[in-house]
């Protein structure tokens, strides 16, 4: 069984700021109560094609692991690895992050895509982020039966903390609004 859930956003912010702040997200201290569920966050690799012009980059990302604390226990590890792939093609103006779970894998796979555009109503003023997940827990012996309420769990736990990211990223939007002195991108 797969829970899947999509969720859309406006940030009333061009989509310059908006990327901005997606990369200053896990970088600010005061945001990391806020989003205290990341633990660590490194860049693996980063790389520019100079031919299409797309910016590649590779994150490693650890956080406390999903779903209810039962099942931490069960499984004996309370920590996920993740990989977030992002591509950001500024010409035409599109930042996509795909982010997997690479520990846990025989007890969940999580897979995140979340693209940042601007929005087809105000497209220099307001950016519009579309955010699909996907949460699949494998059967456990054990777990069997309960599979879809872990899956229904970690979905909830996802979208609070995309309530939380979102938070962030307004935070970080206006204060680069204020940093440029109201200058519009």
């Amino acid at each position: 069984m797969v829970k899947a859930y999509t969720q859309e956003h406006i940030y009333k912010h061009p989509w310059e700021r908006v990327t901005s702040a997606s990369w200053r997200k896990f970088a600010d201290p005061e945001n990391k109560r806020t989003l205290s569920h990341v633990l660590e966050v490194d860049t693996l690799s980063h790389k520019l094609d100079s031919l299409s012009g797309k910016l590649y980059t590779t994150r490693a990302l650890t956080v406390h692991a999903p779903g209810p604390w039962f099942v931490r226990k069960i499984i004996g590890q309370d920590i996920c690895h993740c990989v977030e792939s992002t591509v950001v093609d500024a010409q035409s103006k599109s930042m996509q992050l795909t982010t997997r779970n690479i520990s846990l894998q025989k007890f969940i796979e999580v897979e995140e895509k979340i693209r940042y555009e601007p929005h087809p109503d105000n497209p220099t003023g307001w950016t519009v982020c579309r955010q699909q997940t996907s949460i699949r827990i494998k059967p456990l012996s054990a777990l069997a039966s309960m599979a879809e309420k872990v899956e229904q769990r970690c979905a909830e736990k996802f979208m609070q903390n995309s309530v939380k990211g979102r938070e962030v990223m307004e935070r970080i939007c206006k204060y680069l609004e204020a940093e440029s002195g109201g200058i519009a991108l």
